[in-house]
């Protein structure tokens, strides 16, 4: 079975499960996914929307209507796979509706694509709606087209994505999100765990929660209560990961900023409400190019957090991602960084070669760093990164932990442990005893060999799903 690769995207959300159900004259839309998991979620909103319209889900261009493509514009080279999607869809269907981030650059896309139907930006789900329906008339029946509860999902049965909230009210220079997604807008705790709630009762055995900026959830609502199965609940991150711990199934958090407040988590994951992971986007260790880069947060106390955090729960695991050749950033100062990154020995490690986005204002910044530059750091990085990563799962070597089984066929079970993320981090294999299994099992394992991403196992005893 095949192992990661090192430079695995970490910004990527799973590649979409299109669910094939319809019936004979139904109006059939496809969907392309891109990005992030939160442009995920946004599709899986719009298909549910389409899907209570009668709508039926193509999963090729050939069986499909119309085709809705759900662009990313976060770097220069997403937008290019963006403008590549839509060309394909225009050359296999011809109707083709664009939506997402980029969306928020109607010119942009149609001097590439001057024959899509219709663009849309981030959140617009009405206008996407409106999109199809001018396209596509919609032909319901009330009495067969029905919905699950939970709605329609692009990933696997067994876990989901929980979006907190929407946009971000940080500034960092090389990043528009906010341009395209906005401020911060949380939803109501009691929402958020309702929708929990729901996914756990319809089979969920893990909860990815995901925001532009997780820590800061509540803020721009002034952490209001809600109800939520008689008691008020703040919405503030560590209310709702208590109320998260309640369902029994695994609970992940994601896109963490270290404020002090995250402190508070940490015995939460100690007591096994939440898993032991998080997922704080460092992006750099030295305080001048963390101010170049304009960060919310700096570094100077937190290898000291991260020993505590190790102290009261130490199978915690920590993945981050960072960005090289940042403009200005010199050899001085990406040393500090690959001295810090052996200091914090994280878990998990993505890591971007800094490129230009338009309308970043690290565009204008001085010192850009030559292409050969950033390349050879990031070899130099990675190859850190990997070093201490296979030193800490070879010492897994010999323990017994629970995994959740993602895939089976006929060579074995792809599984991932507490400490692994959908796509992002590594994988936990089973080439034998694996013929009982099935995706969403929760089986305890003990582990027999590491590679440096990647691990091997046996089951002890499992847990159907």
């Amino acid at each position: 079975m095949s192992q990661n690769p090192p430079d695995l995207r970490p910004d990527l959300a799973p590649r979409p499960a299109l669910p094939t159900d319809d019936r004979p004259g139904q109006p059939r839309i496809g969907m392309v996914s891109l990005g992030c998991p939160k442009a995920l979620v946004d599709s899986e909103r719009i298909l549910t929307r389409l899907r209570a319209e009668g709508y039926a889900i193509s999963p090729d261009y050939g069986g499909a209507d119309a085709v809705i493509v759900n662009t990313c514009g976060f770097l220069d080279s997403a937008k290019a796979e963006s403008l590549e999607a839509i060309g394909e869809a225009l050359k296999e269907n011809g109707r083709v509706i664009v939506t997402g981030c980029l969306g928020a650059e109607e010119e942009y896309i149609r001097g590439a694509h001057p024959s899509v139907l219709a663009v849309t930006g981030p959140h617009q789900y009405e206008q996407v709606l409106d999109a199809v329906h001018g396209a596509v008339p919609p032909a319901p029946d009330p009495y067969v087209d029905l919905i699950p509860a939970a709605g329609v999902r692009l990933t696997p049965r067994h876990f989901a994505y929980l979006k907190i909230s929407e946009g971000c009210n940080h500034k960092c220079r090389f990043c528009i999100i906010p341009d395209m997604r906005g401020k911060l807008v949380s939803r109501p705790a009691a929402a958020v765990l309702r929708e929990a709630e729901k996914l756990a009762d319809a089979g969920v055995r893990e909860l990815l929660v995901i925001s532009q900026d997780t820590s800061a959830y509540g803020v721009d609502i002034r952490h209001a209560e809600s109800d939520w199965r008689g008691e008020a609940w703040r919405a503030h991150i560590t209310d709702l990961a208590r109320g998260l711990g309640e369902l029994g199934i695994w609970v992940r958090l994601h896109y963490i900023y270290p404020y002090p407040h995250v402190d508070e988590l940490i015995p939460l994951m100690a007591e096994g409400k939440v898993l032991p992971y998080l997922d704080i986007p460092f992006q750099h260790s030295h305080p001048d190019v963390l101010k170049r880069m304009a960060r919310p947060a700096n570094q100077a106390k937190t290898l000291d957090r991260i020993a505590a955090w190790r102290a009261v729960c130490p199978d915690i695991a920590l993945r981050s991602t960072f960005i090289v050749g940042f403009p200005g950033e010199t050899e001085e100062e990406f040393a500090h960084l690959l001295g810090w990154l052996e200091e914090a020995q994280l878990d998990r490690v993505g890591c971007f070669k800094y490129e230009n986005v338009a309308g970043a204002r690290a565009n204008d910044l001085p010192g850009h760093v030559p292409d050969e530059v950033k390349q050879d750091r990031w070899e130099r990085f990675m190859e850190t990164a990997q070093r201490i990563s296979a030193a800490k799962l070879a010492a897994r070597v010999g323990r017994r932990e629970q995994v959740i089984v993602d895939s089976v066929d006929g060579e074995g079970a792809a599984c991932r442990t507490k400490a692994d993320a959908p796509e992002i981090d590594g994988s936990l294999f089973i080439d034998e005893g694996f013929e009982h299994l099935a995706p969403g099992d929760i089986v305890e394992v003990e582990i027999d060999e590491a590679s440096a991403y990647d691990l091997w196992g046996r089951p002890v005893e499992a847990t159907p799903a």
